[in-house]
């Protein structure tokens, strides 16, 4: 994207959202390293295991090209993490890294299982290129749930990513009881956007694909700091 970020704009509309968490007895802190972040979901009880998109022992993520949100309660117990990560693919698109599974191993043919494999059915899937950031791994506490932290969480995530990268898109994959109950705040979506099967992890999904372009995400992060979409 060819726009200069303009910091105090962003800073305004992330504390609009830091507020909102903080009414709801959370407080979050952004990270960059991933070993410290496995460290943290490995050990917080009922989250699922990472998927290798951000666990480093598969994923060699570089400095600058990824980052994770922890958010804690007033105990200090975490309450809800997520993480994102950036991909070139100037050279690819969407949908062919996930049917190599690069989204998912640095070095597929080292670290897949032989009966791996991601199939994308999503059309939209081919034409998201370039500075691609896909957001993943949301989880939230069950007695934190139905309380808009989902959404919360994922408006830090946005405006964190449109601070440090001004992709081309941003993407994220979440089944289809997230859609069915309105979890995310989705503009674009698509059924079968990733039909995975992840033999080691126990992984055997089919998930809708859910995106938004660079302006889209700008244009968002700019009006939600003039306060037309503060979350409750």
């Amino acid at each position: 994207m060819k726009f200069v970020v303009n910091p105090l704009e962003v800073s305004r509309y992330l504390q609009i959202y830091d507020d909102a968490a903080i009414r709801k007895g959370i407080k979050f802190r952004v990270g960059f390293d991933f070993h410290e972040y496995i460290s943290i979901t490995g050990s917080t009880p009922t989250k699922g295991r990472t998927y290798p998109t951000f666990r480093p022992e598969y994923s060699s993520i570089k400095s600058g090209e990824g980052y994770w949100i922890v958010g804690v309660d007033n105990n200090n117990e975490v309450a809800v993490v997520k993480a994102a990560r950036l991909y070139d693919l100037s050279h690819s698109n969407l949908s062919e890294h996930l049917q190599t599974l690069k989204v998912f191993y640095a070095e597929p043919s080292k670290h897949a299982h032989p009966q791996d494999r991601c199939i994308c059915r999503a059309p939209s899937a081919r034409k998201i290129t370039g500075r691609v950031v896909l957001h993943g791994d949301l989880w939230v506490r069950g007695d934190f749930r139905g309380q808009g932290v989902a959404k919360i969480v994922s408006g830090i995530a946005r405006g964190v990513s449109f601070a440090m990268w001004s992709p081309d898109f941003t993407c994220g994959f979440a089944g289809q009881w997230s859609v069915d109950k309105r979890v995310y705040d989705v503009l674009h979506g698509e059924p079968a956007g990733s039909m995975l099967r992840l033999v080691a992890e126990g992984i055997d999904e089919n998930e809708w694909l859910f995106w938004r372009t660079g302006d889209e995400v700008k244009e968002l992060v700019y009006l939600d700091d003039k306060g037309a979409l503060v979350p409750s």
